[in-house]
């Protein structure tokens, strides 16, 4: 059995990947290859931190119920009479069965297992068990889900599968002030796209914070957004981002510039050329655009696998008009995920040679480097932050490239 508690890596080994930047390396071979170092990531880097799995949305009315996994952790998401969503363990408190199978939703008044038809209230109570009337020592109050930790923020929804992360507010950190002018809460999700990549997720991860890459692979992008443009952010919180400019004639990212939407309402005249790249560990990427935005759920299968949910979201401005057509975002992107993904799995097949040894960062490469930083740091225990614990709160940037 793989041990998923041991530190994956000695600190000589991820010394390499902490040097300053410009002196530093990637993160070793066996981040990208191996199951111990899955397993490790699952349980503390997913069931562990604060994993988004998901919209307010996506459970809709009383009973609305859905199952997920948060690293190796089952969880059952159920909205109670009261409007709350709560997040409990997908186990019956009797036998252990699976209150409803991953991936499975369903909508009812309470939360029924399928083996022996032990029932929950929605707020994960006991209500009844079959057989136990007449057991004088039983105590339905000593035998309700376990509750786990819950966040929503700005429509999406966070678990701590584990139940013993820091608090939401200091994993998000300052990212909230990049966010809240999009209001993403009030933008309605019109598409969806799922993906599966033969890639590690950090792979992902690493290609989705650069645009060093972008001349060759995707000349669309290139098109409507000079590559070497833009900002990164070096602020606290378990994020990385910046943003990337939009060339004169360019409206939004589209094939050609143009937007069959509107701008999101309330944003000032930088966020209306910018467009913003946000990675929230371990799993939540967020494209700020003027005009929409995109989301990437990312869950990792395996050391080699992944999944990635991409959806597309538009104020409801655009989306009440007469035949508002979101293909002008959708194709681009469509488009450009699979350049990324072509490249991502050419990425994972050439780390699995044994030949394979970390290499060095471009100068364009800096936001990876806030990744591969963060990452090695949580793998020493630390908790996840793009930034040193030491180093404070923010402090002032560079301009530098990022995508």
């Amino acid at each position: 059995m793989l041990d998923a508690t041991a530190p994956p890596f000695d600190p000589v080994d991820l010394e390499p990947s902490l040097r300053p930047f410009g002196q530093s390396r990637m993160l070793p071979r066996d981040a990208y290859v191996s199951p111990r170092v899955f397993a490790y990531e699952q349980e503390h880097f997913f069931a562990g931190s604060w994993t988004c799995v998901g919209r307010e949305g996506d459970l809709e009315g009383t009973g609305a119920q859905r199952a997920v996994k948060v690293g190796q952790a089952g969880v059952l998401l159920a909205r109670g009479g009261d409007g709350k969503v709560r997040a409990f363990a997908n186990t019956c408190r009797h036998r252990g069965h699976e209150l409803l199978g991953v991936g499975e939703r369903t909508t009812r008044r309470t939360v029924l297992c399928p083996y022996h038809a032990w029932t929950y209230d929605l707020d994960g109570s006991l209500r009844g068990a079959p057989g136990f009337r007449e057991h004088t020592e039983f105590r339905p109050a000593e035998h309700g889900l376990v509750e786990l930790p819950l966040e929503s923020w700005h429509g999406f929804l966070f678990v701590n599968g584990s139940g013993d992360a820091p608090p939401f507010a200091e994993h998000v950190g300052a990212l909230d002030d990049l966010v809240a002018p999009y209001r993403p809460e009030r933008l309605v999700p019109l598409v969806s796209h799922e993906y599966d990549l033969d890639c590690n997720w950090k792979v992902i991860l690493e290609n989705y914070h650069e645009c060093y890459h972008c001349p060759l692979i995707h000349p669309e992008l290139c098109q409507v957004s000079p590559p070497a443009s833009g900002d990164n952010f070096e602020l606290d919180g378990a994020w990385v981002g910046g943003t990337m400019d939009l060339k004169d004639h360019a409206a939004t990212m589209s094939l050609d510039g143009h937007s069959d939407g509107v701008p999101i309402p309330g944003l000032d005249g930088e966020r209306l050329r910018t467009v913003a790249y946000l990675g929230l560990f371990p799993n939540l990427l967020l494209s700020l655009h003027p005009d929409y935005l995109m989301t990437h759920l990312v869950e990792p299968l395996a050391a080699d696998r992944s999944h990635v949910v991409c959806t597309w979201y538009f104020p409801p401005e655009a989306t009440g008009r007469p035949g508002f057509d979101p293909a002008y975002a959708v194709d681009f992107w469509d488009r450009t995920n699979r350049q990324d993904w072509s490249a991502c799995e050419s990425v994972q097949r050439g780390m699995s040679s044994p030949h394979f040894t970390p290499g060095p960062l471009a100068p364009a490469e800096d936001a990876v480097y806030h990744v591969v930083t963060m990452i090695a740091r949580a793998y020493l225990g630390e908790r996840p932050s793009a930034l040193p614990r030491a180093s404070g709160t923010a402090r002032t940037q560079e301009p530098s490239p990022v995508r």
